[in-house]
């Protein structure tokens, strides 16, 4: 089974970009852990990583018809990106959000997400292994 995993804005910069926040592990490290992990799941993995909204909507239709899951971290276009929320709606497949800091404990705008209820699950607050645990998590409900 395929799965897409997808970066948003910013995360380009991982290791570099608030460390203290994000982690020290490159955005290169966090794939090679996810591609390591989806291996032992016996998943075929791709990772891509887009600053713009537009390029992520882009990736999540062409995901409808290659995939069998999704995996996103929308970054910041999870605080309020409608048109991110209606492509995951719209694709029909499960897709797990994924936040490297926990959401609920930053600043008032970043605490809320729009595009988490259309997601099947939510994984935040764990750092570079949140992407390791929605593996997990979509390899269950995909061999179902």
């Amino acid at each position: 089974m395929r799965v897409l995993v997808l970066h948003g804005p910013n995360l380009n910069l991982l290791g570099e970009r608030e460390p203290h926040i994000y982690g020290s592990q490159t955005l290169a490290e966090v794939n090679e852990q996810i591609s390591t992990e989806a291996r032992q799941l016996g998943l075929d993995v791709q990772c891509e990583q887009h600053n713009g909204e537009g390029q992520l909507i882009d990736a999540l239709h062409a995901a409808r018809k290659q995939y069998a899951g999704v995996i996103i971290n929308p970054g910041a276009y999870a605080h309020y990106s409608y048109a991110i929320a209606d492509a995951i709606t719209a694709i029909g497949l499960p897709v797990v959000e994924v936040h490297l800091s926990n959401i609920t404990s930053r600043e008032p705008f970043r605490r809320k997400s729009v595009t988490a209820s259309a997601c099947r699950a939510v994984v935040s607050g764990l750092g570079a292994s949140g992407y390791v645990l929605a593996l997990r998590a979509l390899a269950g409900t995909l061999e179902k």
